[in-house]
């Protein structure tokens, strides 16, 4: 499978890093260990659109129990490849998360600026307990200490497209992670 993938990489792809299969490992066992986790509890699955929601569908099929899902909408990259570092919420939660064990879910970990605020956000709002769930983590990008319960992949240190991941909203449709190149969003 990896080599069609590569084979039908738009030329913007520089290569694949996460191919199908590895990803649905990783929401499999992720899902395992929610399932694990809280036998016998409801959750609440809090995704931040757009990025994460290919893998919050996923990963709901994949936890055996009772899971409730609600979404949010931040924005803390605008329109370039780099966080902007100031966060706010496009879209609140449409529950109430007070008494609730809530896991957020994230496409990937890379400042943890974004996660930051919204673990400060939902702790305020009373819940039982407040989890992350992550597809993707950049290991050493952390620019604040962010605990992460449950993490799929290890991402290398490049701008990464597909399975909900985008660039000016293009590249969320792909099947696997790929790595895009520089020359199609840096400017000179």
């Amino acid at each position: 499978m990896q080599d069609q993938e590569e084979r039908a990489l738009p030329p913007e792809i520089c290569k694949v890093i996460f191919n199908e299969e590895q990803i649905q490992e990783a929401v499999a066992r992720i899902g395992e260990q929610i399932t694990r986790d809280y036998a016998g509890q409801k959750v609440l699955l809090v995704t931040v659109l757009k990025g994460a929601f290919i893998f919050m569908a996923d990963l709901v099929r994949a936890i055996k129990g009772h899971v409730e899902i609600d979404f949010m909408a931040v924005s803390s990259y605008g329109s370039g490849a780099k966080s902007s570092g100031v966060v706010r919420i496009i879209k609140d939660l449409n529950v109430s998360v007070e008494g609730r064990h809530i896991i957020i879910v994230e496409d990937i970990l890379d400042s943890g600026l974004t996660l930051k605020y919204l673990l400060k956000n939902l702790k305020s709002r009373g819940p039982l307990s407040i989890e992350v769930a992550t597809l993707l983590f950049k290991e050493g990008k952390q620019q604040t200490n962010v605990h992460c319960k449950y993490v799929g992949l290890i991402c290398p240190d490049e701008f990464v497209v597909g399975y909900g991941l985008d660039y000016e909203e293009n590249y969320r449709n792909l099947s696997y992670i790929g790595v895009l190149d520089p020359e199609a969003y840096e400017v000179f």
